[in-house]
């Protein structure tokens, strides 16, 4: 297997060429960051995410995020594309391995008599039929000089790390999700209570002026008004009833079990989170949340995927070489050395008709980096945004609870009143029904701030890019 100068000439400048790669080293665009978020709130300056279990209190609640996280049938289908892209990366790694072979095989032809080789072997071997019996090595190498492996390690890895990520996110969306549906029920139940202990307050109210109407003091009108007010109030049992067992329902689907019944706190202030996060800088979300990290994995495969593309265009070499045995007789097959065959090969392949073809595959490759590039830009924006909005929502949150709790102080102390007026006869049964309304409506009203609160803690929880641990 004698190798020439000129091969010798080829490979040095071979390696000599694979020093300068064709692609372009990842760097991240240039973002622009706010030093800090539009609201102005108390921060602490950690670079750790909060883990879910730290984050919420409830042991109840917890429970279900370990058994959502466990069997949500979404989180299993992820885990397999994790998986996937896993075993793509290592076969990316594989890619431009030499590759080494080993053939055998027997082939019996019939040549015939008006050519040359059919003639020849009657003449030599005395049959009008040739066998061929031969068995070997066959090894072929790409050589990279364009660092096409490197690039390819680079798209594999960038897209597992991607799928990994895309993973964490859904983890932490389904966190989410399950507070959130936890929070809603606690809520209903909530709702359901005091639908119902304005039911019996309305009933108590209806008795009384039942009793002035059979005593001829009030009007048939009082009396409608104030069963109107019952039912009012009644309407909203069967009301927070359905819409308790849709919400279990849900719940237990997102916990990857039939529907069943949920068991949760007695109330929502039991179940109220940690409210101390390390929210820190703008800046930190690239390094905290999943979908930020998914979307500039994105930009790295997208830039290797260029530099392919690139590639692609140039001229690429590979070694070719054989070792094993030959022969045209069965008993002289593996008859050394005789039967010995070899072969060493280098070969050039350069696009000739195709170039065009590949020019635009490189064009179209810059363009989806280009996009790349943009949407890894507004996934940040996004996140930003996402903080932003909760903690303004958080903040005023908290207001509106301070004036909803002095709303319920006057509205309790005005029910009483009315009713104690209307017995006195200082007051109309008017009053003593608008009052009722009024604390019925309040008390709802308290409840979905209250839920407001518990949402924008979750929310903000998620938009800093949340503990999947």
């Amino acid at each position: 297997m004698k190798i020439t100068s000129t091969t010798i000439v080829l490979l040095i400048a071979t390696a000599f060429i694979s020093a300068c790669g064709v692609g372009k080293k990842y760097s991240r665009a240039e973002l622009d960051l706010p030093d800090n978020y539009n609201t102005s709130v108390e921060t602490v300056s950690d670079t750790v995410q909060l883990p879910w279990r730290t984050f919420f209190k409830d042991p109840v609640l917890i429970g279900l995020i370990e058994q959502a996280l466990e069997k949500n049938n979404t989180i299993g289908v992820a885990m397999k594309g994790v998986q996937q892209t896993e075993l793509m990366y290592k076969q990316a790694k594989l890619q431009f391995l030499p590759t080494l072979d080993f053939t055998t095989g027997a082939n019996r032809s019939w040549l015939s008599r008006n050519s040359l080789n059919g003639s020849l072997s009657e003449q030599f071997i005395g049959t009008m039929y040739m066998d061929d019996y031969n068995a070997g090595f066959n090894l072929s190498w790409e050589i990279d000089i364009w660092r096409k492996a490197k690039m390819q390690k680079e798209d594999a890895l960038a897209g597992y790390f991607a799928q990994q990520e895309n993973f964490n996110a859904l983890r932490t969306r389904i966190i989410t999700e399950v507070a959130l549906a936890y929070y809603n029920l606690i809520a209903l139940d909530e709702q359901l209570l005091i639908a119902q202990r304005n039911t019996d307050l309305s009933d108590s109210t209806l008795r009384m002026i039942t009793l002035q109407y059979n005593s001829a003091e009030v009007s048939s009108l009082a009396l409608e008004q104030a069963t109107a007010q019952k039912k009012t109030a009644e309407l909203l049992i069967p009301l927070a009833k359905q819409n308790i067992a849709v919400q279990e329902n849900a719940l237990s689907i997102l916990c990857g079990t039939y529907p069943t019944s949920i068991e949760r706190a007695g109330s929502l202030t039991q179940a109220m989170p940690e409210e101390l996060f390390p929210t820190g800088v703008p800046a930190l979300l690239l390094s905290r949340r999943p979908d930020v990290k998914m979307a500039e994995y994105a930009v790295i495969s997208a830039n290797a995927k260029t530099g392919l593309a690139k590639a692609n265009m140039y001229p690429s070499f590979s070694l070719s070489a054989s070792l094993g045995v030959n022969s045209f007789n069965f008993n002289n097959w593996f008859n050394l050395p005789g039967s010995l065959a070899k072969n060493v090969g280098l070969n050039l392949l350069q696009p000739v008709f195709r170039r065009k073809s590949l020019k635009t595959a490189y064009e179209i490759a810059v363009i989806e980096q280009e996009k790349s590039v943009l949407q890894f830009k507004e996934a940040v924006l996004v996140a930003v945004r996402e903080v932003s909005d909760a903690l303004v929502v958080l903040k005023y949150t908290d207001e509106r609870l301070v004036l909803v709790d002095e709303k319920t102080k006057s509205l309790n102390k005005a029910s009483n009143d009315a009713i104690l007026l209307y017995q006195s006869a200082m007051a109309n049964y008017l009053e003593v029904i608008t009052a009722q309304n009024n604390l019925l409506q309040n008390e709802l009203e308290a409840i979905t701030i209250k839920r407001d609160k518990l949402i924008a803690l979750t929310t903000l929880y998620r938009a800093l890019g949340g503990g999947t641990e």
